[in-house]
């Protein structure tokens, strides 16, 4: 039997145990030493970012971001119901409601066009998540936030190293939010970041980032002692997390070139199938340049998408769908929401598989992974239906601008 093919794997690029070994000689492995600002300076140099704060997750960085916008009962939050429950729990747990907007078809992101439509006298905030690493249309969304003088906070999770007319993601918002989970491009196993791009907010992030004391103030000979002066949370990584976390940072294009590779051979492989009209790959549009953080497929329905699973499981090729649509959770239906609110939503994610992909992927997995898609679709592959899906234009290659 053939070794089975993980969804995700784990990996070393460079230094990443060194440095470990380095942060525990160096004596210091609490937190907020050489390794965390040395991965804090190197994404704000890189990314033109003006102050990073390393978190524990991006759960917490998003945490961060909705203290820092004074998120209160009785506020909304305007985002995608297709995103990972953080994006959500991180308002909900300060009293707000989420309000989702449906999802274009072609990036998996919140469709901006639909945006004014639920931007209300209670919206305290816009949450676009850049899904796959592929931006959402920010110049839209920064515009129509600006008119209504609402804070625009990225949930850029899946965005490190991606990009928007040449400007970062995590850049362009009031705030954002970075992961570098073990299912990311760039690793610690759990770690994230917060993105302050508004300079009003960095004192204040520090405090909340340190249990709500100003220690930072102190380390840096501001004030004679620190203590106890606003609300906050233990959202400082140790020290060797910061220490792995560099060492892949370090790697930034390395990594980013040999996730390319792996995305691309998936697009030159699959793309035939696309052209039969049995399946959709993904799209990135003009002025985005993604980090080919995932590699999906878009099929006919539900019923093919759970047969591909299931058969690439019985191959041993782990595979897997994305989100259940916040909107439609028990959660989401507690905040009045009930299936058929988001029918773009809906649709995609009864439809999209996600294959494996992994920066130590090699030739022969990824062409095993691509023979046995085939295999199936050459024998229950469906054509798409126009009238469902009337944007689907197959194209000869991704756009990335």
């Amino acid at each position: 039997m053939s070794a089975k093919i993980p969804f995700n794997k784990p990996f070393i690029a460079g230094k990443e145990l060194y440095y470990v070994a380095q942060a525990v000689t160096l004596g210091n492995i609490a937190g907020d030493g050489h390794f965390t600002q040395s991965c804090c300076r190197l994404l704000e140099e890189r990314f033109g970012i003006h102050r990073v704060l390393l978190t524990p997750s991006c759960t917490a960085a998003l945490e961060m971001a909705a203290m820092l916008c004074d998120i209160e009962p009785g506020d909304e939050v305007v985002m995608p119901s297709f995103t990972f429950v953080s994006t959500a729990n991180a308002f909900v747990r300060l009293g707000a409601r989420p309000v989702f907007v449906d999802i274009r078809p072609d990036t998996m992101n919140l469709d901006e066009s639909q945006l004014a439509a639920h931007v209300g006298p209670r919206t305290k905030a816009i949450v676009p998540v850049h899904y796959a690493g592929v931006a959402c249309e920010m110049n839209d969304i920064l515009q129509l936030a600006r008119q209504h003088d609402i804070r625009v906070i990225e949930d850029a999770a899946q965005g490190v190293n991606a990009f928007y007319h040449e400007r970062a993601l995590g850049s362009l918002g009031a705030l954002g939010a970075y992961s570098f989970h073990e299912t990311k491009n760039y690793i610690c196993g759990e770690g994230g970041a917060l993105c302050i791009n508004d300079p009003q907010f960095i004192e204040r992030a520090e405090i909340i980032r340190d249990k709500g004391t100003n220690r930072s103030q102190f380390f840096r000979g501001q004030v004679d002692k620190y203590t106890w002066v606003d609300v906050g949370s233990s959202y400082v990584p140790s020290e060797i997390v910061s220490a792995f976390l560099y060492a892949q940072l370090e790697m930034l294009d390395v990594i980013g070139e040999r996730r390319r590779q792996i995305y691309d051979a998936y697009y030159e492989r699959l793309q035939p199938w696309e052209r039969r009209g049995l399946l959709r790959l993904p799209r990135v549009p003009s002025g985005c340049r993604s980090n080919h953080h995932m590699f999906y497929i878009v099929v006919a329905d539900l019923a093919t998408r759970d047969g591909l699973i299931e058969h690439l499981r019985r191959e041993q090729i782990s595979a897997v769908f994305h989100y259940v649509p916040l909107h439609s959770s028990p959660m989401g239906r507690r905040f009045g929401y009930a299936e058929g609110d988001l029918p773009v939503t809906e649709e995609m994610s009864d439809r999209l598989v996600r294959l494996p992909f992994y920066y130590e992927m090699n030739h022969e997995d990824q062409q095993r992974v691509v023979e046995q898609v085939s295999r199936f679709l050459e024998r229950h592959g469906k054509t798409f239906d126009a009238a469902v899906c009337p944007d689907f234009v197959f194209s000869d290659k991704p756009h990335d601008g």
